[in-house]
């Protein structure tokens, strides 16, 4: 469901370890629903469509600049 990039970019903004294997779902979706303000306390039940919206925007734009680097030569400069 979503692409490489995307679900390490989750984790690399939520500060946590990325996994070398594709991860659960779940598991991604609720660190992308963190970036979109979901708090993830006992009560709170699922994240809703908004926060996973909200979330998925940064995580597109992270995303797009993970490929970007990917695909740059390796001249060392940044533009």
């Amino acid at each position: 469901m979503l692409e490489t990039e995307e679900w390490q970019a989750a984790y690399i903004l939520a500060k946590k370890p990325v996994p070398k294997a594709p991860p659960r779902l779940n598991e991604v979706m609720r660190l992308i629903a963190r970036l979109g303000g979901f708090l993830g306390r006992k009560g709170d039940g699922e994240p809703g469509l908004k926060t996973i919206w909200l979330g998925m925007q940064r995580i597109m734009d992270f995303a797009a600049g993970i490929k970007y680097a990917r695909e740059m030569p390796n001249t060392g400069s940044c533009v």
